[in-house]
């Protein structure tokens, strides 16, 4: 497992060079997981008129310490769990449409976005040792920014007016379409986001052995005391 050592390694070289990189990636694409959903609801649907955030929420340590449920149902539930909502009114009552962040999906941005962004710090750590050629460095920073804006467009959401309950992002602007194609559109949804991921750990993998093996070539090796 000698590659699985040399990725993490260059990992701990990366953020530690770069921890501002790292920040700030991971920062942008999780605005953008959230943001991106209700901006494009805003436009095809009806502008944005309402945010809370879970008023029981203050009531969930009461929830989880209580011992009137048991503690598989409770953490069994609480991926489901709404922490915060947005939401335009119907002219007619109700609502036109809702974009809801639950626990699971706070789990899943956090993850990729930390994916993404200690993609772009190994990126930066790889150009700043200069080992390699400028296209090969301007080839991955721009397959980097392609699977974020990939990962932006065809990453599920929760939202409810739309015909079906998880739609990538895109599959927002496409409202009335056929219950089948709603269907298939959350379907492929899923789909992309694994594929997604997998494909980024890996460049993440990739990148991590590089920036490690780059390093070493630059330190000399230590002389044994004789």
């Amino acid at each position: 497992m000698r590659w699985i050592a040399e990725a993490l390694r260059g990992m701990r070289l990366a953020l530690a060079a770069h921890p501002g990189v790292f920040a700030l990636v991971t920062l942008a694409v999780a605005a953008l997981n959230v943001l991106a959903p209700v901006a494009i609801l805003s436009a095809a649907r009806k502008p944005l008129d309402f945010f809370t955030f879970n008023p029981w929420l203050k009531r969930l340590p009461e929830y989880l310490a209580s011992s009137e449920y048991p503690m598989a149902e409770k953490l069994q539930k609480l991926p489901e769990l709404a922490l915060f909502w947005f939401s335009a009114g119907a002219s007619y009552g109700g609502a036109e449409w809702g974009f809801a962040v639950d626990v699971a999906d706070v789990a899943r941005i956090v993850l990729f976005s930390a994916l993404f962004g200690l993609y772009f710090a190994l990126w930066r750590r790889y150009r700043d040792l200069a080992l390699r050629g400028a296209r090969e460095l301007r080839s991955a920073g721009i397959a980097g920014a392609a699977a974020t804006l990939f990962g932006l467009s065809t990453g599920a959401c929760s939202v409810s007016g739309c015909g079906a309950p998880m739609l990538p992002v895109l599959g927002l602007a496409f409202v009335g379409l056929e219950s089948g194609t709603l269907h298939f559109l959350a379907q492929s949804s899923r789909v992309a986001t694994i594929a997604l991921f997998a494909v980024l750990a890996l460049a993440v993998a990739y990148l991590g052995c590089r920036v490690t093996r780059a390093t070493l070539r630059l330190v000399p090796p230590r002389r044994k005391a004789g």
